[in-house]
């Protein structure tokens, strides 16, 4: 007669409970807006002024890829003017308006690319040789220093407010940093050593980066959804881009 057999306690994982979701109150929802009103209007001058000055620094010394930078902060500017559009008034509520912006920015990636492209190709094929420019360069390292602090401090208040936009606008911002590095280090190489084509390949890749920018602005997607996540501090980041 064989013993019994040994049955062992089942181990049920008791159900798992998601922490309620922190909703902010009229008070620091209105004081969120504020600040990124605020940041909105401080990139808009900020892009105003370096779009001026790259464009200038591009007609002078013949660069293509200072050009694809100023025209990059004209719509990073258009950015921070769909934002403070976006919290302005009855707006301040409304999806469709969110909506609305990001294809018109989405637009504006799409317009922007093949203009560099083109322009970029005809200055390989012709061999043109930009000019040294000091003014780029000081302006590139101001951009690389500036552009990171707004654009971190847009992405956590755009995932507090759960805005897209403003998350979207903060990665604009990164996103002209990255412009910024890559248009200093082709201008350096210029300025050093002669090395003239690593500028039109760098607009190249500004036109690359745009192309694909604005493919995710229309469908909503990219770096730092706005979203909270429930159960999750509100600065809390799934994505790899994020910063």
């Amino acid at each position: 007669m064989n013993p019994p057999a040994l049955e062992l306690p089942t181990l049920t994982a008791p159900p798992a409970t998601t922490p309620p979701q922190s909703v902010l109150g009229p008070a620091e929802r209105d004081q969120l807006i504020r600040r990124a009103k605020a940041l909105s209007w401080l990139s808009l001058a900020y892009m105003s002024a370096e779009g001026t000055i790259a464009i200038t620094a591009a007609t002078l010394a013949g660069s293509v890829a200072l050009l694809g930078f100023g025209l990059d902060s004209a719509i990073e500017a258009l950015a921070s003017v769909i934002v403070i559009w976006r919290f302005t008034g009855t707006r301040r509520l409304s999806e469709n308006a969110e909506q609305r912006a990001q294809r018109l920015v989405a637009i504006t990636f799409f317009l922007l690319a093949p203009y560099i492209a083109q322009d970029a190709i005809r200055t390989l094929a012709n061999g043109e040789h930009p000019h040294t420019s000091w003014l780029g360069i000081g302006l590139s390292i101001s951009s690389i220093i500036v552009m990171p602090l707004l654009g971190k401090a847009k992405h956590r208040i755009g995932r507090r407010l759960g805005s897209g936009a403003t998350a979207g606008e903060g990665t604009q911002n990164m996103l002209c940093a990255y412009l910024a590095a890559g248009v200093l280090t082709s201008l350096v190489l210029n300025a050093a050593f002669g090395v003239w084509w690593t500028d039109p390949a760098v607009a190249l890749g500004i036109a690359a980066i745009a192309l694909h920018e604005g493919r995710e602005t229309w469908r909503g997607e990219g770096c730092c959804a706005a979203t909270p996540i429930p159960g999750e501090p509100h600065d809390t980041c799934h994505n790899d881009c994020c910063i």
